[in-house]
């Protein structure tokens, strides 16, 4: 089977078996079956947990067992950790700051989507026993892969950089600026090495520290909940009806920051490599199916307490700091942080610095060092996931088989450099606009990992009978598609911002060789996927727009090859 882009149906097992493709004696569920490239005969190498935690027998005759979702608790909780990384804390913020309640829907909604992706992910690594680095590298040729390679590392870094500043910023505000922003960004890559070498003292115990950092998290920014006590009313309002009143062009881009910070491309790759972890028999249908299912509900329950956090964080300022001017801020006659604001009747402008900062002046010194424990929470536990996603992601693409502490050092060492220039040459008063570029960064990055992941859980030859159902490959080429038609806005808005003639054509440029390898992606999803029933939908429902479009991005696809692919079965 060729790279070529024309469009290929998929077989089912029982075709591959009649035609060849796959010897008989392969076990139907076990790590995968592809058709090329071939697999070697070894397992898959082991990630970086040396060990996987057993899951109990029985136990499960009304079709739940909470022993076993127990056993596999963990992983969900770990993904959920980019859903509240410094970079999502300052969006919330933001958002409070900007909109009230008013986008607390697009929150949920980012939310949602978020738990669907990992939902794929998760499925992804239960079902093949590896990872969507790992898969990647089986299944693209060379040069895409090691392009794909590139961008996941350029988000994971632009993640890193604000996980590892969101430390340092925590640290000075704990020390009342004592601790200089570099020096904080020195200690936080210290103990990040330190904990991340907990899971030699077991897998559980890791994943334990990493609930107490959320549980941290959940009972600070609680506390500031509780202390500006907010119209429950308003918060409901704002949570689930999708309407923005009055909101403009500032509103509007904030939402759209909303759905970048939320999804994180790496976190996919994350989640995917983290339910290796559990002892799953992947010969064994029922265990496999029942691994999907406690997953899910992890997930969904992580999520849902990831969401909580968001919602109280935005609930805080939307209710203490909407609309509210420079000119009533730290005015206190001696305050040591008058000289952030202005004196004038500006709206108020706050980042996670500035926003512990206007806590402290409002509701008592109490208010700026809870805000700040949350912080070092979040930016801490964060920065150790980014790291294990680093690693998983390099492991998986270059098929890296280095000592543990080499791979930890040099996926460490990667973010160190650029982020220590920024803590040394940056402002701590100052980082606003360096964390709009992180969030364009990732965003931009977004294709890199949605389609992947959507490609893979719908290829029959590797998820068996686990493939995707056609409503979830239009779904998800629905969400995959809206997803990332906002973040591009966002991209765009943040482009034109910057009134730079020389960084529009250099921008302009960039933008045809990105959308010609997004162009190429998508052009494997249908060369790998089982697209035929999706195709006959699309002829009934006259979907002529839809084939133009894939006819532009190859010539060889015409709408008669399309018909001629049809299989009804």
């Amino acid at each position: 089977m060729s790279f070529s882009f024309s469009v290929v149906v998929c077989l089912t097992a029982e075709e591959a078996h009649e035609n060849g493709i796959i010897p008989t004696s392969s076990p139907q569920y076990s790590s995968v079956s592809p058709t090329y490239p071939p697999l070697s005969e070894e397992e898959p190498f082991s990630t970086y947990f040396e060990e996987k935690v057993p899951i109990p027998e029985g136990g499960d005759e009304m079709g739940f067992s909470f022993r076993k979702l127990w056993a596999f608790t963990g992983p969900g909780f770990l993904m959920s950790i980019a859903y509240l990384d410094p970079g999502n804390i300052e969006s919330d913020l933001q958002s409070g700051a900007i909109a009230k309640f008013k986008l607390l829907w697009v929150l949920l909604g980012s939310t949602i989507i978020g738990l669907l992706l990992q939902r794929l992910a998760a499925r992804l690594g239960v079902v093949t026993g590896m990872h969507l680095a790992e898969v990647c590298n089986r299944y693209y040729p060379t040069v895409p892969r090691i392009i794909l390679w590139l961008m996941v590392e350029l988000a994971i870094v632009g993640s890193d950089m604000q996980e590892v500043i969101g430390c340092a910023i925590a640290f000075s505000l704990l020390s009342a600026g004592r601790i200089p922003l570099w020096a904080g960004v020195l200690i936080t890559i210290f103990d990040t090495f330190v904990f991340l070498f907990l899971d030699k003292y077991g897998l559980r115990k890791l994943e334990a520290f990493f609930g107490f950092l959320i549980t941290v998290m959940a009972v600070t920014f609680g506390y500031e909940y509780v202390v500006v006590h907010p119209n429950q009313g308003e918060l409901l309002k704002g949570m689930f009806l999708p309407y923005c009143k009055d909101c403009g062009p500032v509103q509007l881009e904030q939402a759209v920051g909303i759905v970048g910070a939320v999804i994180m491309p790496h976190n996919i790759y994350l989640h995917s490599a983290l339910v290796k972890s559990r002892q799953i028999d992947r010969t064994n249908k029922k265990e496999v199916k029942e691994a999907n299912k406690y997953f899910f509900i992890e997930s969904t329950i992580a999520l849902t307490v990831s969401f909580l956090i968001n919602v109280f964080v935005v609930a805080v300022f939307a209710e203490a700091f909407y609309d509210r001017r420079n000119i009533d801020v730290c005015n206190q006659s001696g305050s040591p942080h008058s000289d952030l604001f202005p004196r004038n009747n500006g709206t108020l402008e706050v980042d996670i610095y500035k926003g512990g900062v206007v806590l402290g002046c409002y509701f008592g010194p109490a208010a700026l060092y809870i805000w700040a424990v949350g912080i070092l929470a979040a930016g801490q536990s964060s920065t150790m996931t980014g790291t294990y996603s680093g690693q998983f992601v390099m492991e998986g693409f270059l098929n890296l088989r280095w000592s543990r502490f080499a791979r930890v050092l040099l996926t460490r060492s990667i973010a160190i450099t650029p982020t220590l220039l920024v803590a040394i040459f940056q402002d701590v008063h100052h980082l606003t606009g360096m964390n709009d570029f992180l969030n364009v960064l990732q965003s931009m990055q977004l294709p890199f990992a949605l389609i992947p992941i959507l490609t893979f859980t719908s290829m029959s030859t590797l998820m068996s009978e686990f493939v995707n159902a056609v409503v979830w490959k239009i779904g998800g080429g629905i969400v995959i598609l809206v997803v990332c038609a906002i973040n591009m806005y966002f991209v765009v808005v943040y482009v034109t911002t910057l009134n730079n003639t020389l960084l529009y054509v250099l921008t302009a440029l960039l933008s045809i060789a990105y959308l010609c390898f997004v162009a190429y992606l998508v052009s494997e999803f249908l060369n790998k996927c089982d697209i035929d029933n999706i195709q006959m939908m699309l002829y009934l429902n006259r979907f002529n727009i839809f084939i133009f479009l894939v006819s532009c991005i190859n010539p060889h696809i015409t709408p008669e090859a399309m018909t001629s692919t049809v299989r009804i079965g």
